[in-house]
């Protein structure tokens, strides 16, 4: 309720329900803003704190998953380049190996070869021999029943013209 001073010299109640109420309204939005408004401007300063620090976090952690992404492409990168050496080193290891297995068997295979080619020439010469030791033998032997037999006069005449045409052959 608002005083108005009277054309008296007092004070008097004005009736004016509507100005009174305009007037009312006035004084507690003005105790309100006053008291209120302090506390609603430090709330909403501190939530705006709250919320420029969460996107500063935000930020800062979207950074260092960046970092960490860049990283692990890196670490990506830097895998499938040693895969390729090893994968590379793995192949030259091998044509190496086969290779080398191929050379080591071709050397045996040579070896065999001559080692076979060398019992083959034994087993000839010892036929060979073996063949020659028994006609030498069987014409020792002939020779030596016609010795003991003697000599009779066609035989007589087929040894010397052997001995003859070999005579002649040797001029």
């Amino acid at each position: 309720m608002f005083m108005l001073p009277l054309g008296h010299g007092g004070f008097g109640i004005n009736t004016n329900i509507f100005e009174t109420n305009i007037i009312n309204l006035a004084a507690v939005v003005g105790i309100v803003v006053s008291f209120v408004g302090n506390n609603l401007r430090s709330l909403l300063d501190d939530r705006k704190k709250t919320i420029l620090y969460n996107l500063e976090e935000a930020n800062q952690r979207a950074l260092e998953a960046q970092e960490k992404l860049n990283n692990a492409k890196a670490g990506l990168e830097y895998a499938k380049k040693k895969a390729q050496l090893i994968r590379e080193e793995g192949i030259s290891r091998a044509t190496s190996e086969i290779n080398t297995v191929v050379n080591i068997h071709e050397i045996r295979l040579a070896k065999l070869e001559e080692f076979k080619n060398e019992t083959v020439q034994f087993y000839q010469q010892k036929a060979f021999k073996e063949a020659y030791l028994y006609v030498v033998s069987k014409i020792l032997t002939r020779v030596r029943e016609r010795l003991n037999r003697g000599l009779d006069s066609t035989y007589h005449v087929v040894v010397n013209n052997f001995y003859v045409s070999r005579f002649t052959a040797f001029k």
